[in-house]
């Protein structure tokens, strides 16, 4: 199982990323609507997953503003935020924040993405959301970029995730 830490303080996650050169794993998350949407969804595109405990705290919010703003330019991708939060309060924050380029995808039915994807916490003051990682798909859901942040409070690397997609 996979480790990262909170304000220095360490914390247990289900298990580990997708391994770069497997298939990501499918996944139903909610989107802004309601409506149950699985990578099938993005058929046909490159996928970068920002993955984030929740867009109510600073460091979730930086990174979902910073992968819009690269998305604008890439016409052949797609970003996708995955959180705990309910779709309510991702349609809310991007609405107020000009987010256009990111859809937020919530996990409020189900924790299977966070077990599936290696990132749900399993101890500590956030057991039961996600630890920030950034995971990038090829067209075909091939895991060619992952980023477990070592440390929840810091941001991910933007460069090399772009760079991956």
């Amino acid at each position: 199982m996979a480790q990262t830490a909170l304000q220095g303080n360490p914390v247990t996650l289900s298990g580990e990323l997708p391994a770069v050169g497997s298939v990501a794993p499918d996944f139903q998350l909610v989107d802004k609507d309601l409506a149950d949407r699985s990578l099938a969804d993005f058929a046909g595109k490159k996928k970068l997953l920002n993955i984030v405990p929740s867009l109510d705290t600073p460091v979730c919010a930086t990174s979902t503003k910073t992968f819009n703003a690269a998305m604008a330019a890439k016409p052949d991708a797609v970003a996708l935020v995955v959180s705990a939060d309910l779709p309510f309060a991702m349609g809310r924050f991007c609405g107020a924040e000009g987010i256009d380029n990111v859809i937020g995808l919530s996990m409020m039915r189900s924790r299977h993405f966070a077990k599936d994807y290696g990132v749900l916490i399993e101890d500590g003051p956030l057991a039961g959301i996600t630890a920030r990682a950034v995971v990038v798909l090829d067209a075909d859901n091939t895991v060619v970029y992952t980023q477990l942040v070592p440390e929840i409070t810091e941001e991910p690397d933007y460069e090399a995730a772009l760079a991956a997609l």
